[in-house]
């Protein structure tokens, strides 16, 4: 079983920076492939980023792409996204989830954060 916890949502002014953490079970992390997803409100789920095992690679979806950032620490089982220029669209529940690939649904999620963005 993986274990996902995020952590740093929050409320933020429109313009303003927020990272968000996610905290993974020691015995995957380095097996898989990591991703954050949102989801607002009466909207599908979005994938935003995702990173291989290795930190080699990433991609982002194109509303976020250049103003989010996602990165991940081997020594302490974290992903990071890093998100700048926030805009009240990204307001939404944020996800951490590890699957194979990037590209493939994963298998495992976090709880979620809140992000709320102030106009």
């Amino acid at each position: 079983q993986v274990h996902l916890v995020e952590s740093g949502g929050g409320l933020v002014q429109a313009g303003g920076s927020l990272r968000v953490s996610c905290a993974v079970s020691r015995r995957t992390f380095s097996s898989y492939a990591m991703g954050w997803f949102r989801q607002a409100p009466g909207k599908e789920r979005e994938r935003v980023a995702a990173i291989t095992w290795n930190g080699s690679s990433t991609r982002y979806a194109d509303s976020v792409k250049g103003r989010f950032t996602i990165s991940r620490d081997s020594a302490k089982n974290m992903v990071y996204l890093q998100m700048n220029s926030l805009k009240p669209e990204d307001t939404a529940v944020y996800y951490c989830a590890a699957g194979a690939t990037m590209f493939s649904e994963p298998v495992y999620w976090g709880q979620g954060t809140q992000v709320t963005v102030s106009a």
